[in-house]
């Protein structure tokens, strides 16, 4: 009797159960948090439309369905048989392209501390990547069964709450072992190699981070990378495919789109409020960046 494809690869059973493990713990289309602080289920029954947020470094690994994610101009498909890591705080848009009520988009997101990476290199005598080779900060990866197996284990945990703190930071140790040693792994250790150019690069995104609202000063950010601007400039758009002046709009105008969903606000006091000295800079930027001026954009958001 012939196998069929099904049959033949070995991620399936794994990706079978894993689906089944996310339908248990999700009630509806979202995303959920569970127990374990750092793991978020999500579900979406439908395709979506892009959605616009501040990613934080994690892994996502799909159950089921196929999502799309759009740093910059670039553009990362993944689905069962790949898994996303970001690791880097990053401004992205995302979409579900692929989902059904009968089969939703099944996902886990499982947050880290690139500390941890690391801490995790120091003691796995893992090949450390050359400290002048930037990464990037976003990467899709092949998934292998043994990286689906340490996931499964992880979300197993969901039904014994009382083995959480014991057991999860174990497994998502293991997790994170197994993405070091996967194909794209150098991306990940260069984030976390202190002295790298990614790492002074990460650092240089913290900065902006904290203080996104203030005007970039180039020379303050080159030297918190030990970098001459030029290079600062070529190994941040090497990292997060933007400038920092790119990257820095994208938090403004993300934060200020945040807040006019969830308040009550004047868009001309919200472009203040991040750090715009312009409103028609700002009703310029934000239509560029989400396809519709700021009141026309909330007031789609809200009738979805």
């Amino acid at each position: 009797m012939p196998i069929s494809s099904a049959q033949q690869d070995p991620l399936v059973p794994y990706q079978r159960e894993l689906a089944q493990l996310i339908e248990n713990n999700t009630d509806g289309d979202g995303v959920h948090p569970t127990v374990i602080p750092s793991l978020s289920m999500i579900r979406d029954s439908v395709t979506t439309l892009p959605s616009f947020s501040v990613h934080e470094p994690s892994i996502c690994i799909v159950a089921q369905g196929t999502k799309v994610v759009i740093l910059g101009e670039e553009c990362y498909k993944y689905g069962p048989s790949s898994y996303l890591v970001v690791s880097l705080v990053s401004p992205v848009s995302a979409q579900v392209i692929q989902a059904t009520p009968d089969a939703p988009y099944l996902c886990i997101q499982l947050k880290f501390d690139p500390k941890d990476v690391l801490s995790l290199m120091n003691v796995s005598d893992q090949p450390l990547a050359a400290k002048g080779d930037s990464q990037r900060a976003l990467f899709v990866d092949k998934t292998k069964t043994s990286l689906l197996d340490a996931v499964i284990r992880l979300v197993r945990l969901l039904d014994n709450p009382e083995d959480v703190s014991v057991l999860s930071p174990l497994i998502i140790r293991e997790i994170l072992y197994r993405i070091l040693n996967g194909g794209q792994g150098n991306a990940l250790k260069q984030i976390a190699m202190s002295g790298s150019s990614s790492n002074r690069i990460a650092n240089v995104v913290q900065q902006i981070k904290q203080n996104y609202t203030t005007p970039l000063r180039i020379e303050e950010l080159a030297s918190i990378a030990n970098m001459a601007p030029s290079s600062l400039h070529r190994h941040f758009k090497k990292v997060t495919t933007m400038s920092p002046l790119q990257y820095q709009k994208q938090l403004q105008l993300q934060e200020a789109r945040r807040i006019l969903l969830s308040e009550s606000a004047d868009a001309a006091d919200v472009a203040f409020q991040v750090g715009y000295e312009s409103p028609t800079q700002f009703s310029r930027e934000y239509t560029r960046l989400f396809g519709l001026p700021p009141i026309s954009d909330i007031k789609r958001l809200r009738g979805e």
